[in-house]
């Protein structure tokens, strides 16, 4: 509880809403409070009718009020409901959908960053997760929580009036319902959801890189071990959620018994207190009934409070990231894309990764970038895309700093790496996501470059064939043509190839590797790479190590002044 406390003291995400939209925070408690109290005045008003109706009046209109009360609580309690639920769940979406659109923001920016430290499946199970959290700290927590206290202290007061010594009882009966037993929820059930979302990250992110990576399993004959691997979590998250209805269960069972406590003494004490009065003793079954219907409110604030250690990640987590700013570049078109580095460094935990670096790209050139892993060849990478700045040294391209085509960079480089997505709907769709805006006729068009007219022409629903989740339905080869296909379509004047083909066979590493120089040969083209296929496709060929270019030069050259690059000719079979 006190670490919750902590982080929202800190908060940059929900607290600055709930001052933005105070008056619709008011109005989605006010309403859930007049809901409760329609209904327990419901309940005490037909108590009173039944009790009163049992003592066979001699006139109806003696009950006619309290007949005309029920009925308009009764019309009152929907009628409030509704009207709570319309504005809750509208403010709450109101937040969740300017939260997610600030977490998108945010993520983007740090791209990157967080991919190079989590798994694909990892930023997914995160993003899922605190998103479906911001929405349920308002639905399940705040609102019953808020409605909670304010009922505890308006009950108190309505006590107090009639009887200060049953308000103090009633006081203490409250403080436990409300206040105890959820402290105690919260601190026994702790370690049980902090373990439940462990589980359920650890099945997201296996069974997202899992789907992403079928192949690997299913080539390495290892899919008994994929299933037996997603079968001891789901049994360990199922023993771990089972464990948790039981302590809910438990608590529940504890709430209805205080609440039946209460309405034992509260029978006890109206009985003591209207008895002598053949009118006032119809009271007693009002008091009593009127109850009950408080008891949904009272489980709920338990629920809400127990399931706070849930939101604690999520709300560190998202604190955790850069806010997006919204500043205006002064961003000029690039008229010519000549990328200038000079005597850039970039240092990671105080070691150089790139160590004063001069490099320049003319448009239309073709460089290829080699070096052992850990070289800085995707930091290099990182510093022209824009995704990481240098702690010294200059990036431009166009004469332009790219911190300030930041907003733009999209319309200047693209990027084929090694696995870009595909997602479960139509090729057209996937294909378009290069340029929203284009019509069927240019994706179409982009798709012929890339050498894959014949393979649609065999579909039979053509370009509106769905690819399945991860483009599981075609080849690796495939995939990455659909890929091109889209780098294409984004119509970018430079081009960055993250070791697109390190997953494919030499053969079709090879023809994937002639058709994209062939369809970029009017581009710039960064290439990284680990091994030789298709270098003779580029005009330089760039040696990393520790940070520095030790080898540059074309590659006819370079097989007649360098042994190093015969020897590694020859481990590709290049010779």
């Amino acid at each position: 509880m006190k670490r919750v406390k902590q982080l929202l003291l800190k908060d940059r995400w929900i607290v600055p809403f709930l001052k933005l939209q105070k008056s619709g925070l008011f109005w989605s408690i006010l309403l859930t409070l007049m809901t409760i109290i329609a209904a327990a005045a419901l309940m005490f008003v037909s108590g009173y009718l039944i009790s009163r109706a049992a003592q066979r009046p001699d006139n109806i209109l003696m009950i006619y009020v309290p007949i005309v009360l029920t009925r308009g609580f009764g019309i009152a309690r929907p009628i409030f409901r509704y009207a709570q639920r319309l504005v809750s769940h509208n403010w709450v979406l109101r937040f969740v959908s300017q939260s997610r659109r600030r977490l998108y923001e945010s993520v983007a920016s740090t791209a990157s960053n967080i991919r190079g430290k989590l798994q694909t499946g990892k930023i997914l199970s995160l993003l899922a997760d605190d998103l479906d959290q911001l929405q349920n700290l308002y639905l399940r927590t705040l609102f019953p929580l808020g409605a909670g206290l304010l009922l505890y202290l308006i009950f108190s007061i309505a006590f107090g009036v009639v009887d200060w010594r049953f308000m103090l009882w009633w006081l203490f009966m409250l403080t436990l319902i409300t206040i105890i037993v959820p402290l105690i929820s919260f601190f026994a059930n702790r370690t049980r959801v902090y373990k439940q979302k462990q589980l359920q990250s650890q099945l997201y992110t296996d069974a997202t890189d899992a789907v992403l990576g079928l192949q690997d399993w299913i080539l390495s004959g290892r899919q008994n071990d994929l299933i037996a691997k997603q079968g001891r979590i789901m049994t360990q998250l199922a023993k771990t959620k089972n464990a948790g209805m039981r302590f809910g269960w438990w608590r529940d069972f504890l709430i209805q018994v205080l609440v039946l406590v209460l309405a034992l003494t509260i029978l006890i004490w109206s009985g003591f207190h209207f008895a002598g009065n053949q009118t006032a003793v119809n009271f007693i079954a009002a008091f009593t009934l009127a109850v009950f219907p408080l008891v949904d409110n009272f489980i709920s604030v338990n629920q809400g409070v127990s399931e706070m250690s849930v939101y604690e990640d999520s709300i560190e987590r998202l604190n955790a990231l850069p806010v997006a700013e919204n500043k205006v570049s002064k961003y000029e078109k690039v008229t010519h894309t000549t990328i200038s580095l000079k005597n850039v460094t970039f240092k990671y935990d105080g070691r150089s990764v790139i160590d004063s670096l001069d490099l320049s790209i003319k448009p239309g050139e073709k460089i290829a970038l080699l070096g052992r892993s850990g070289s800085g060849k995707t930091t290099l990478l990182k510093l022209i895309a824009g995704d990481v700045k240098p702690i010294a040294g200059s990036i431009e391209i166009g004469n332009q700093p790219v911190s300030l085509l930041q907003d733009h960079l999209s319309k200047v480089i693209a990027v084929l790496d090694q696995q870009s997505y595909l997602f479960d709907t139509t090729i057209l769709n996937n294909v378009r996501m290069g340029n929203v805006t284009a019509t069927d006729d240019q994706v179409q068009a982009a798709i012929e470059k890339t050498g894959l007219g014949p393979l649609i022409d065999t579909l039979p629903n053509g370009y509106h064939t769905q690819m399945k989740e991860a483009g599981a339905r075609f080849s690796g080869g495939e995939q990455q043509r659909f890929a091109l296909a889209r780098v294409l379509l984004q119509d970018a004047p430079i081009v960055i190839l993250d070791e697109p083909t390190v997953s494919l066979d030499p053969k079709t590493e090879n023809d994937v590797l002639k058709q994209i120089f062939d369809v970029l040969k009017d581009r710039t083209v960064i290439w990284v790479t680990h091994h030789l296929t298709g270098i003779d496709n580029v005009d330089q060929v760039y040696f990393l190590e520790n940070g520095h270019f030790v080898l540059g030069d074309t590659p006819e050259k370079l097989r007649t002044t360098s042994s190093h690059f015969r020897q590694l000719l020859a481990m590709d079979g290049l010779n």
